[in-house]
């Protein structure tokens, strides 16, 4: 089989993603097709605007013809990531201890979203503290910086737990530091509750959505109470039609569970199946070329039907989820019910929704309604 070798460079001012391979006039026309596609004629190669999209449709429409060759492209990323990280001041010492962290964690199977989280936290850090090492810190370092920066600067108390949580997992891999673990302490918790529409104000904003995939993407979260990222991994084989089920793989925590697959929620999907061209072949919800849809796209979608809607709370993805619990609460279902469908470790976590329902709260007799006001 060909190969296309995949490249980053600067054509006339701006970075573009180079395909290198062997003449092949099928292969050519292929490309043609992609967005944004050019040929260079001093370089003698297409390149392509560089975004995972376009690499996803890439590999999507040259699967059966060609292999995909990125080791050069990701050994760029990584190069100007190690460069950038170098332009901090931050020591080889230094660098390579925390690469060492980040594969330890890899190997560990936390998400490439907390790993990303802990890199960054760590290099704020590290490189506040320079010129030292990373081994010649204490705890009074980063007393020092949350102090000069998180709260100089208000930053919240979730971003300073954050650091906290980064600084004492980095130093518990790690030997011959002078970092006091035990003195390291987090700061208390925020108790803030989730923002929730009503059934009425959730039933306006998916009739506001006219797409019928934003229409069926939206209700899938709310039905099932699911992360915008369970939802967007969602592929066609998850839904089992038979048991009433939808299957969550390698969910939040690397769980498997399931979750309900409504008799309403099965007639829109169908509805969206028959009715959306070109059909999803892989996940649920798809790009306009293939691969997952994104969060963005997710959020954007939302983000117009409440704005028709004209509701003035802060809505995200995530109060479709919060939403969902309230009323299955509210409604009488039980809290471990609850639990087990939200995909939580600890009924604690599951019990902010007491909190939040208004039904029984709302029912309460104020001592106000017994005294005779005049106004």
């Amino acid at each position: 089989m060909k190969s296309i070798q995949l490249m980053l460079d600067v054509h006339e001012g701006k970075e573009r993603l180079f395909l290198q391979f062997d003449y092949d006039a099928k292969l050519n026309a292929i490309i043609k097709k992609i967005p944004g596609a050019r040929w260079s004629s001093s370089k003698k190669k297409w390149h392509l605007f560089p975004s995972n999209q376009t690499y996803l449709l890439l590999k999507q429409l040259t699967g059966n013809i060609v292999s995909i060759d990125d080791a050069t492209m990701r050994k760029q990323i990584n190069d100007r990531k190690r460069e950038a990280e170098v332009d901090r001041g931050l020591s080889d010492k230094t660098l390579q201890q925390l690469h060492t962290f980040l594969k330890w964690m890899e190997q560990k199977r936390y998400s490439k979203q907390t790993i990303r989280n802990y890199e960054n936290h760590l290099l704020q850090f590290l490189t506040y503290c320079l010129p030292a090492e990373w081994n010649q810190l204490s705890e009074a370092d980063v007393d020092r910086f949350n102090s000069e920066v998180v709260i100089a600067n208000g930053l919240s108390v979730s971003y300073q737990r954050g650091l906290v949580g980064a600084v004492k997992l980095f130093y518990s891999q790690c030997a011959d530091h002078k970092m006091n673990l035990e003195k390291l302490q987090r700061p208390f918790k925020e108790s803030r509750l989730p923002e929730v529409l009503s059934k009425e104000e959730v039933q306006q904003v998916i009739n506001a959505t006219g797409n019928i995939k934003h229409k069926a993407l939206l209700s899938l979260t709310y039905s099932c109470g699911l992360r915008i990222g369970e939802v967007l991994s969602l592929r066609l084989n998850d839904l089992d039609k038979q048991r009433r089920l939808i299957r969550i793989v390698q969910a939040k925590g690397k769980k498997d569970r399931y979750a309900p697959y409504s008799d309403s929620l099965r007639k829109l999907l169908r509805a969206y199946y028959d009715k959306w061209e070109p059909k999803p072949k892989e996940f649920l919800f798809e790009g306009q070329y293939g691969g997952r849809y994104t969060e963005r796209s997710a959020a954007l979608v939302l983000k117009h039907s409440v704005d028709k809607c004209k509701i003035k709370k802060r809505v995200t993805l995530h109060t479709l989820r919060h939403s969902f619990a309230t009323h299955l609460l509210e409604s009488g279902t039980d809290i471990r019910y609850i639990q087990e469908l939200l995909g939580h470790n600890s009924p604690k976590t599951t019990m902010i929704y007491t909190h939040v329902s208004s039904k029984k709260i709302s029912e309460i007799k104020s001592p106000l309604d017994d005294l005779e006001i005049h106004f």
